[in-house]
């Protein structure tokens, strides 16, 4: 991944001006470059990005495009995204000040990339050495206009491939003139918007869990099964299908997969595939954590859900559940 430019608007929403820099960031500073390198590299693989799809109608994409055949520089393309997101989000009810981040960007397979990141200000505090007749003493002051950190995560981006047009960005909802949204897919790109693979793979879960309830199927054990194939699509690459999940969590149950089917069916808002990120697959495929109403937690492997000879579920008369481990040799305390 290689950053090749980027530039720094202020969008000052408490005095309602638009400040837009004349120069881009200077990337030959050490501390710049590795503030937006290591901004977009821990955007970029977020599992929880949304993807989406410009409308024909879409002013941004108009400019986008005239980008990509350079009727536009980059200048002239960050500029034109500030006032866009200024416009839209000038009326929000809560409106701090937030500095707008446009990079453009190289990925891993160097495609060509526009990257923006909203960065809400913040308070931050910090000493002070200072001197007087007494001496040498230190105070605590106050920064009113800090960005976040590396370690916090931008409140909103998005980020746009300039080969085919499409997006992946995660949002928060605003309430603007009244009303609760979503502004980036809904007034400033005008987008559509697909489930994040983050999304999809929880509320598949939770029907998955839902189903296996009503029929009285052992739910941690379904969605071990389900995990397994989850952990599967990061080892092949392809995409997560829920229906597919559903599946392999019923497998050899016929009845169940087709009731699966029926309320995925039903549950208009999951995609029938969606692109998951291979990092959180593998985490979440391969393990599995379950928490009992006794306080109990336990994780294990999710590959052993069908193995007896490490871990057992038995339904005892009484309804209440049993967990047996087995073939244990050691147990360290953590």
């Amino acid at each position: 991944m290689m950053i090749q430019k980027a530039i720094l608007h202020v969008l000052d929403f408490g005095t309602s001006m638009c400040l837009l820099s004349q120069k881009e960031l200077d990337l030959s500073i050490e501390t710049v470059d590795d503030y937006v390198s290591k901004r977009v590299e821990k955007s970029l693989h977020d599992p929880a990005g949304r993807t989406g799809i410009f409308y024909e109608t879409s002013a941004v994409k108009r400019q986008l495009e005239a980008y990509a055949s350079q009727d536009l520089s980059f200048q002239e393309l960050a500029d034109g995204l500030a006032k866009a997101v200024f416009e839209s989000l000038k009326l929000q009810a809560e409106a701090d000040t937030t500095d707008l981040l446009v990079v453009s960007f190289k990925d891993e397979a160097q495609r060509e990339g526009i990257a923006l990141f909203f960065l809400e200000n913040r308070t931050a505090y910090t000493h002070r050495i200072m001197t007087d007749e007494d001496g040498v003493y230190s105070q605590i002051i106050e920064y009113q206009a800090v960005l976040p950190g590396l370690m916090q995560k931008a409140e909103a981006y998005v980020f746009i491939d300039l080969s085919d047009f499409t997006l992946r960005f995660v949002d928060k909802k605003r309430s603007i003139n009244g009303e609760d949204v979503y502004a980036l897919p809904e007034l400033i790109l005008q987008c559509t918007t697909v489930l994040s693979g983050k999304e999809t793979v929880k509320k598949t879960e939770k029907l998955l869990t839902k189903v296996a309830e009503e029929y009285g199927k052992n739910p941690v054990e379904a969605l071990a099964k389900g995990k397994q194939y989850l952990a599967q699509t990061a080892e092949t690459g392809s995409n997560f299908a829920p229906q597919a999940f559903g599946e392999a969590a019923f497998a050899g149950e016929p009845s169940l997969q087709g009731t699966f089917t029926e309320k995925l069916r039903q549950a208009k808002d999951i995609p029938k595939e969606v692109k998951v990120e291979s990092r959180f697959a593998e985490r979440t495929g391969t393990v599995h954590k379950i928490k009992t109403d006794t306080g109990i937690e336990i994780t294990f492997p999710s590959a052993y859900m069908e193995n007896p000879d490490f871990i057992q579920f038995f339904t005892r008369p009484d309804g209440t559940l049993s967990i047996e481990l087995k073939g244990i040799g050691k147990i360290i305390n953590k």
